[in-house]
């Protein structure tokens, strides 16, 4: 009985541990009952009586989209054509725009509205296993509605810049890991950034904490590699905390990384 209590100690610790790595928050963290939430319990815009289970609707231990750059994602990815933010034309635009992709994709899984919130590869309990995605429950959960929030639909043109390199066009100088300040950006408009490499990858994000540190409360930067050049790209994760369903005051809105209180989100990145 103890080595078995011991081992499911283990056990547990590693799951959260992975978890805090991959960035995948647990229930507690603020999804159980939150707009994320298409259980029984939650107060998505559409929920079900079929399971009471919560991560199940974005992720999944096994057979999860490898395709997808979201951790065990359990959703197809949408094949949309988007029409993006450089369509407007804007002369402020300066930074490169690359196709509609990383973590972005896995957000518009659901809000782009093409598919029903409840379409899964892997559902809840067993035999429920669809490698092309199949709805759980078609008669209580369909696909996002209320555009332009929360369903976004095709047109991205009125929503902040996605799939764009940060600092205006991406850094000018070499890529080792530490501190990039803003001289080293196309456009000196930008708050610095750190890079570190984990597992061999590289991750960026804006340190607005100064502690060094890669924190959930501050912007994240996903890699995208372009003409063979990898650069920090600003994608829907960068702003949005997925599983942070709380409001940090009476002025911030759920699910940002931080309170937008006297602008912080905005001016996290942009130097105004």
């Amino acid at each position: 009985m103890k080595t078995t209590s011991k081992y499911s100690q283990f056990t547990l610790a590693a799951v959260a541990g992975l978890a805090v790595v991959m960035g995948i928050g647990f229930a507690s963290a603020g999804i159980k009952g939150s707009k994320h939430d298409l259980g029984s319990g939650g107060t998505a815009q559409a929920t079900t009586a079929n399971t009471t289970e919560v991560c199940v609707f974005c992720h999944t231990p096994h057979g999860s989209n490898t395709s997808a750059s979201a951790p065990l994602w359990n959703k197809k990815l949408p094949t949309t054509s988007y029409t993006r933010y450089s369509s407007l034309g804007t002369s402020t635009l300066d930074g490169a725009e690359t196709t509609v992709g990383s973590v972005s994709l896995a957000c518009l899984s659901c809000h782009d509205g093409t598919q029903a919130m409840d379409v899964m590869i892997n559902a809840p309990g067993s035999g429920g296993y669809n490698a092309s995605g199949a709805e759980f429950d078609a008669s209580a959960i369909g696909a996002m509605t209320g555009g332009p929030i929360p369903m976004l639909g095709s047109d991205l043109s009125n929503d902040h810049p996605v799939s764009i390199q940060y600092g205006g066009g991406g850094l000018n100088s070499s890529q080792a890991d530490g501190a990039y300040t803003n001289s080293t950006f196309t456009d000196k408009d930008f708050n610095s950034v750190r890079k570190a490499t984990i597992n061999s990858n590289p991750v960026w994000w804006v340190d607005t904490n100064s502690d060094g540190t890669r924190d959930k409360d501050e912007m994240m930067l996903y890699t995208r590699t372009v003409s063979s050049v990898t650069q920090p790209y600003v994608e829907c994760a960068s702003c949005h905390d997925p599983h942070n369903a709380g409001t940090a005051s009476a002025t911030s809105v759920a699910f940002l990384r931080k309170s937008n209180a006297n602008s912080a989100v905005c001016l996290a990145c942009h130097n105004k």
